[in-house]
């Protein structure tokens, strides 16, 4: 949507097996500040 980049480690990916998203899928998630700037949390596949 143009918004800022966010962060995600695979571990915030709330599914089974492989963890992995593809640049432009859409998903939901929560912003929390991280180590290195913001990050994303508990993100889903929409």
């Amino acid at each position: 949507n143009g918004g800022a980049d966010v962060f995600v480690h695979f571990n915030a990916i709330a599914s089974e097996g492989f963890k992995t998203l593809i640049e432009g899928q859409k998903v939901s998630f929560i912003v929390e500040n991280g180590q290195k700037g913001l990050q994303a949390a508990q993100v889903v596949t929409l």
